[in-house]
């Protein structure tokens, strides 16, 4: 800003530039408030708004569409202009999932102003409140558009089920080794 200490310290004294001030009693100022001070767009919606649904598995395609329409229309009666939507074929359980993992990028870089989802589960199967937190800490929103409130006993019951169901598919997924293991003789 180019002014002297003693300039913001009037400032500070006048109200025109109000410091905070640390446990020692020194005076310091945010990067919000020299935005505002100079004039430079402070908007906390500048980001993009998402829409993001997810599906486990090819076979839930039509899910997919159901998702991605109902949150179009919760956003359109809401009068919110979505600016992209993202959606993707992966399981919740998967932090590796491409288009989710470039989403956390952008929501890092401060580029996502909401993200709307229609259930928690949709975004990451387990750890929601600490990626929530995470987004909250850049900038960004989550909207949950069907957010059910749930007891504690019932909410770890869902995770249990949840972990016996994704655990029961990848053993399921082993009956195709069944016959090669049979026919190999060094086995």
């Amino acid at each position: 800003m180019n002014v002297t200490v003693t300039t913001l310290q009037r400032w500070d004294r006048e109200g025109v530039l109000k410091a905070y001030r640390n446990p020692k009693n020194r005076r310091f100022y945010t990067e919000q408030q020299l935005k505002e001070f100079m004039g430079e767009s402070s908007d906390k919606n500048s980001g993009r708004n998402v829409i993001y649904a997810r599906v486990s598995n090819k076979s839930q395609t039509d899910d997919l569409e159901n998702q991605i329409d109902f949150l179009k229309t919760y956003t359109n009666a809401s009068g919110i202009i979505v600016d992209e939507v993202i959606s993707e074929t992966g399981s919740g359980l998967n932090y590796k999932r491409k288009k989710w993992n470039q989403l956390l990028d952008a929501v890092m870089q401060r580029e996502i102003s909401k993200i709307f989802i229609a259930y928690k589960d949709r975004f990451i199967r387990f750890g929601y409140d600490w990626f929530e937190s995470f987004c909250q800490k850049h900038g960004t929103e989550i909207v949950v558009v069907h957010n059910e409130k749930t007891s504690p006993e019932k909410e770890l019951i869902d995770d249990l089920i949840s972990i016996i169901h994704a655990f029961s598919l990848r053993i399921y997924g082993l009956r195709k080794y069944k016959k090669k293991i049979k026919e190999d003789v060094d086995v």
